[in-house]
């Protein structure tokens, strides 16, 4: 119909199902009786015809934001989201039968893509007309899912959706009718609409008296059963089962059948593709995760009954964290993070849910450095001097506060199987091998993971400068250093990578070098080198940044080679560590080719089999991904991520192994929605989803995250969640008394959060990973491999979000103690 009809929707909703009732036309009068004679008439026309019976089929696939499961009414299947079907039930249950009114509504919820664009299109146009003083942010809910990273269940063998039915013998008491709504060739699952008093193990009998009317199964046509698990949705109950045999029953007559049945007719019912759709999600959250972590996890071995730190998973995020804890000479210092005595005390305090925090500096002396620490229940015992030695670390520039957390190594998760792995075509064995017996021998001496993330930040070291230390006892002092490490106590790396971000094959090899700019040299020693770059630790710090051009000749390779002139080579700074001595260099080529990358080509081609090749892995095979498995499996810290929609961002996923973290229940508690968290605390500044979009707009993937700090407070007792919650940015609270009048504040009302964020933006996934089960989804549900497809590519960024309540609750405490003893002296 051309006229606009939407002004008298109220009329619409009210006429809804009335049309055939024989006091329509006087209720329709009475209630038009005001209105013109056209609209009157087309209005009556439109009741009419919304209430006219529709033979359409609605498939809401890609269309709306939601999960479309097939739906049935009447024998006919429609595919719909959960919001769709609710709607679809409410209009039928209106107008009585499938209409026009009950197709349009479905095809107009609020969560439908084109009815979301219309109605941000709108909001901008009224925006537009608003002045800005007029503009108000008045949005409370801000939902999205948590979702884990495994384990990932492996289904020996495909589901078919099929519903039959089924006769149900819980015992020689009770028998009931019910319905499958998946099939396999060892079990089924079905549905309950009234809940059974059912435990797991119980063993059912079940006669498939649906099958039964095409097929005959003989006498014995009762099947027994045992219950592997239970699950209530929308009151029904799913009971899934697994088929029990006797001994010599595995070949069976009715199993050769539903072996024939499944093959002939799994493209005509569908196969069950849940279990691998939530893996694929998974892991493919799992590739934007893992190698943008800040935290760093460092596996503790047991040798001669001591612990001791062994492999540290690094990334591009933390490996500044890891090489904090290196030394002048790059000896791993992560012994003086992780003393005995200080893992003694991590263990008691992770049985209380606790963590511990460590104040550390480095001192130097002749070129040597020296490390001290002391964690907070070290210092708790004399709280005064606690000030002192934390004031007296935030004057140096390597002051660090770190949060150190542990968790049990569970060998179970060193291997993350692929679902349906006998069902996939799979040519790369490395997806599919589960770890050998030297890697679970080697898991076996690993007790404990530990967790490491740096607290640091710009506020809380400027706080902190301000504790008076200058009486501070220097013999008590002196106890919290470190003796310097005698023998390199190594610990190996893995590199958290799901690409080989190698374009060419490095080779370890050491031999003198000099960097020369401007007149200013440096001495040092290549650790590996390309044809094309290399790598290179130098005896001193060098003040260069990324992207400079440096001088670089090779004394002792000259030595060996006249045809090459090696020196005064042009390379580029790709990269440097944060203590300037270590660099990544590649070839700088200016106008011709490059001698250096023709020398090293000749001295690869020519020493194969002598060069050691540098793998960046670990000396047992497989061990790198054992470790990855198992720390995934425990990741506990909340990431959100940041995905795109059209022209915009949108943040819809959390990622969590912890789904009983303080914050997220705290999240769940203020959402309207079931299973969904509320981000409101995050999201709710006017200038968070600003910040966050220019930030993003601004990163690349090789760069260091952007970090953020917000104060947030919630009173749990106000219903209202824009009441409820008060969230502030670190810089809007600048001085050290607005932040502790904030916080003690928010301790009266309720609830405190302090969430410290680091926004990366993502690498793109390696589909080799993927496409096994992505190609097996496709092959059966072409539109949902390729929404799954759209879904893995739209992740644009992640923000972790620290918790880092504890370390604020502890400064607030000393601010105070410090603030009194300022009074004091006063």
């Amino acid at each position: 119909m051309s006229k606009d009809l939407s002004k008298y929707n109220r009329i619409i909703d009210q006429f809804r199902g009335q049309v055939f009732k024989g006091d329509f036309e006087a209720k329709y009068n009475t209630a038009t009786k005001k209105l013109p004679t056209s609209d009157r008439f087309l209005l009556k026309m439109e009741i009419k015809r919304l209430a006219q019976p529709c033979t359409r089929l609605v498939d809401l696939r890609g269309l709306v934001d939601g999960e479309c499961k097939m739906f049935e009414y009447d024998g006919k299947v429609h595919f719909l989201d959960d919001v769709a079907i609710q709607t679809f039930k409410e209009s039928i249950a209106s107008y009585g039968a499938y209409t026009f009114g009950v197709y349009e509504a479905v095809k107009n919820t609020d969560n439908n893509f084109r009815v979301i664009y219309q109605r941000e299109k709108s909001q901008v146009a009224d925006t537009s007309k608003m002045g800005s003083a007029d503009r108000v942010f008045d949005k409370t809910q801000y939902p999205a899912d948590v979702v884990g990273l495994g384990p990932y269940y492996n289904r020996k063998e495909e589901r078919m959706n099929f519903a039959i039915a089924v006769k149900v013998e819980v015992d020689s008491t009770n028998t009931l009718l019910s319905t499958t709504s998946d099939i396999s060739i060892d079990g089924c699952k079905i549905r309950l609409t009234e809940k059974q008093n059912l435990k797991i193990g119980q063993i059912i009998s079940l006669q498939f008296v649906g099958l039964e009317q095409e097929f005959q199964f003989g006498k014995n046509n009762s099947f027994d059963y045992t219950i592997r698990n239970l699950q209530v949705i929308d009151k029904v109950q799913l009971v899934g089962l697994d088929r029990v045999y006797q001994n010599g029953q595995e070949k069976d007559g009715f199993r050769q059948f539903l072996k024939g049945f499944i093959q002939g007719n799994k493209r005509r019912y569908k196969i069950n593709l849940d279990n691998t759709i939530a893996a694929i999600k998974a892991r493919s959250y799992q590739q934007y995760v893992l190698p943008k972590i800040n935290e760093l996890p460092i596996f503790i071995q047991t040798v001669d009954g001591k612990y001791q730190p062994t492999y540290a998973l690094t990334g591009h995020n933390n490996q500044a964290l890891y090489q904090y804890w290196q030394d002048e000479r790059q000896f791993s210092t992560i012994n003086c993070l992780l003393t005995q005595e200080r893992i003694a005390r991590l263990r008691m305090a992770t049985k209380i849910g606790q963590s511990l925090l460590v104040y550390s500096f480095i001192h130097e002396n002749n070129g040597q450095q020296f490390f001290y620490t002391a964690d907070n229940k070290q210092l708790e015992q004399d709280k005064d001097f606690m000030r002192k030695f934390i004031g007296f670390a935030a004057s140096k520039e390597s002051f660090a506060v770190t949060e150190i957390k542990l968790f049990d190594v569970d060998k179970k998760g060193a291997h993350a199987t692929l679902t349906l792995s006998n069902s996939l075509a799979v040519k790369d064995k490395y997806l599919m091998d589960e770890p050998s017996g030297d890697v679970y021998e080697e898991i076996d001496t690993i007790p404990y993971c530990i967790v490491a993330q740096d607290l640091t930040c710009k506020s809380v070291k400027e706080e902190y400068k301000n504790y008076h230390y200058s009486d501070i006892d220097k013999k008590k002092l002196r106890s919290f250093g470190h003796k310097r490490n005698v023998e390199n106590n190594r610990v190996d790396t893995v590199g958290i990578s799901f690409l080989n971000q190698r374009a060419e094959p490095r080779f370890r090899y050491k031999t003198p070098a000099v960097v020369e700019v401007d007149g200013v040299t440096w001495q040092g020693n290549s650790e590996d080198f390309s044809m094309s770059g290399l790598k290179l630790l130098l005896d001193r710090e060098a003040f260069l940044k990324r992207g400079d051009v440096v001088k670089l000749t090779f004394p002792n390779l000259q030595k060996v080679t006249k045809a090459f002139d090696l020196s005064a080579l042009p390379y580029e700074v790709v990269r440097i560590n944060k203590k300037k001595n270590i660099i990544n260099l590649k070839v700088y080529v200016e106008q011709h080719q490059h001698i250096g990358r023709t020398f090293f080509k000749l001295l690869i081609n020519k020493n194969k089999d002598k060069l050691e090749v540098d793998e960046h892995t670990l000396t047992i095979p497989g061990l790198s991904k054992a470790l990855l498995n198992i720390y995934s499996r425990a990741l506990v810290i909340p990431n959100l991520l940041v995905q795109t929609s059209g022209s915009r961002y949108k943040t819809e996923l959390m990622v969590s192994n912890n789904e009983n973290d303080n914050f997220i229940s705290v999240c769940r508690g203020l959402s309207d929605q079931a299973r969904k968290v509320n981000l409101f605390p995050l999201l709710n500044h006017t200038s968070a989803i600003e910040a966050l979009t220019t930030a993003l707009k601004r990163l690349q993937s090789s760069d260091l995250p952007e970090h953020g700090m917000l104060y947030i407070s919630i009173d749990t007792s106000v219903k209202s969640v824009e009441k409820a919650v008060i969230t502030k940015f670190d810089l809007e609270l600048s001085t050290d008394k607005l932040r502790h009048m904030f916080i003690a504040t928010a301790l009266k009302r309720g609830q405190l959060f302090c969430i410290q964020t680091k926004l990366s933006r993502v690498d793109s996934p390696n589909m080799d990973f993927l496409n096994p089960e992505l190609s097996y989804i496709g092959s059966y549900a072409i539109h949902r491999g390729k929404q799954l497809e759209q879904e893995i590519w739209s992740v644009a960024g992640i923000v972790e979000l620290f918790d880092v309540t504890k370390e604020a609750m502890l400064r607030h405490q000393m601010y105070v103690a410090e603030q009194a003893s300022k009074k004091k002296l006063s």
